[in-house]
């Protein structure tokens, strides 16, 4: 590990602002390609998703969907009627983040050479950039051929009267909680919301859910959000759809939460959480010193270069095109082989969709599971959003209780399958599945999306039986009519 033990100067062919996944990827991808590499990092190594999002957030949604699934299953169901051990969930929780520190993903940077420097990176110019330690301490490195800003985003809390005061949660207070609250208010119905609102009411809380919209999981198909609500709405959580958030208090120091809502209803909780959106860490990066905006999401191509650049590389959250972890660290594998390819004068580039040097599935093959109960998945383009690009499509729709897997997996299954044909092409634009244990079938659909597969040559694609993936037969049952 480098230092920050004076004012020097240090020159590689790669510096990369962020250590989270995505920066490590990029990191890793480069010093493959046999570029120096220097790492910065303002928090911990491993970033949000280690400490503050996905890891914490499965390791607390797994034994609250597995108890679920058990009281499904006959013979199981009445041993596992009880409330689960918080005690025992929360420190399993701590153990997924490694308690919050990060020696392992220190030793993972270290053994594959890049260089890791400890502080707030900030560009100064074209291929310049500052760390600024703890202490204060100042070192400025350069970079010869590329910086990547992979600084991920943050959440995103409203300007609300009294919201000062309430010291309100964000995915960050949610996931990493040292008890569960008696009550608590979730302002969103997104991804992170309805996570968090399966965890904490499966753990014990009383959940409300303040939705603005007028249901769940807005960017998947409607009938994701239905089922997910339905689920939540019998397993005892409140679900307001159409109504605001005006304003906050709170009584005291650790005094309960009141929260006032556009349809004059008060609300009381012990706290509040709000999942409301997300913005780009790149407020306080030294953007304007290469004439970019501060606080801006940064435009790429589909090499993840900056717009207009020939050296400034923005990958994950921080470019807007997929706000997930895993389409982050694909984009860091695309982004390390373009950079790579550049350095070296590596003839041609391959840019076309689908090269190797182009991050395609940002468009067209995005996989994306909510870890709730039931769960929901999907990949691609939802019908709403195929129709709007112009394409000419079919949905075809079954329902996985039908399916002689999902009967066996647990009694009374709820859950349904949709995949959206484009009729010119005779390909898949986007599957969605909900249902109990369907995260598992996703895969299956993002190959057939990604891989362009005609729908006639899946129709040789046989599905082992009886398992839930059985769904693919009577999707392509339906669609051949």
């Amino acid at each position: 590990m480098t230092d920050l033990d004076g004012v020097k100067s240090g020159e590689y062919d790669v510096v990369v602002i962020g250590a989270g996944p995505v920066g490590e990827n990029v990191a890793d991808r480069a010093r493959a390609a046999g570029l120096s590499t220097a790492v910065i990092e303002s928090e911990l190594i491993g970033g949000e998703c280690s400490y503050w999002a996905c890891m914490p957030s499965k390791a607390l949604l797994r034994p609250v969907v597995a108890r679920a699934d058990a009281r499904r299953v006959a013979g199981l169901s009445d041993a596992v009627q009880g409330p689960l051990d918080v005690d025992a969930v929360l420190a399993h929780r701590d153990y997924e983040t490694s308690h919050w520190k990060d020696d392992g993903q220190v030793g993972w940077l270290e053994s594959i050479g890049a260089d890791i420097y400890r502080g707030k990176g900030r560009l100064t110019g074209v291929r310049q950039v500052s760390v600024t330690g703890a202490d204060g301490t100042e070192r400025h490195l350069t970079a010869r051929h590329a910086v990547a800003v992979c600084t991920g985003s943050r959440a995103v809390v409203p300007s609300l009267p009294g919201i000062a005061d309430v010291r309100p949660w964000t995915s960050r207070e949610a996931t990493s909680a040292k008890e569960v609250p008696g009550r608590l208010v979730v302002v969103g119905g997104g991804v992170v919301g309805v996570e968090m609102a399966t965890v904490w009411q499966g753990l014990g809380a009383e959940v409300t859910m303040v939705v603005r919209g007028g249901q769940l999981l807005p960017r998947m198909e409607p009938f994701a959000g239905e089922l997910v609500a339905e689920a939540l709405t019998e397993a005892g959580a409140r679900i307001l759809t159409g109504v605001s958030t005006t304003a906050v208090s709170r009584a005291g120091h650790d005094g309960p939460v009141t929260v006032e809502l556009d349809d004059g209803e008060r609300l009381e909780a012990d706290e509040i959480l709000f999942a409301t959106g997300r913005a780009p860490r790149t407020d306080d990066l030294g953007l304007d010193t290469v004439g970019l905006e501060p606080g801006s999401w940064l435009t790429v191509d589909d090499s993840c270069r900056v717009d207009g650049s020939d050296w400034l590389y923005a990958v994950g959250d921080v470019n807007h095109r997929a706000l997930l972890t895993h389409q982050g660290k694909y984009q860091a594998r695309i982004a390390g082989a373009a950079i790579a390819a550049r350095a070296q004068g590596t003839p041609p580039m391959e840019t076309d969709p689908w090269g190797a040097h182009a991050a395609t599935a940002d468009h067209a093959a995005v996989p994306q599971v909510v870890f709730t109960d039931p769960e929901a998945a999907s990949v691609g383009l939802t019908l709403a959003e195929a129709e709007a690009a112009g394409h000419r499509v079919r949905a075809v729709d079954h329902d996985l209780a039908a399916v002689a897997g999902s009967g066996l997996y647990a009694k009374g299954y709820k859950g349904r399958a949709r995949m959206v044909v484009d009729l010119d092409r005779r390909i898949l634009l986007g599957v969605t599945f909900v249902g109990p244990g369907i995260g598992e079938l996703l895969h299956s659909a993002t190959i057939a999306v990604a891989g362009e597969v005609p729908v006639e040559r899946l129709w040789h694609a046989v599905p082992a039986y009886p398992t839930i993936s059985e769904v693919w037969l009577r999707l392509l049952e339906s669609f051949r009519g």
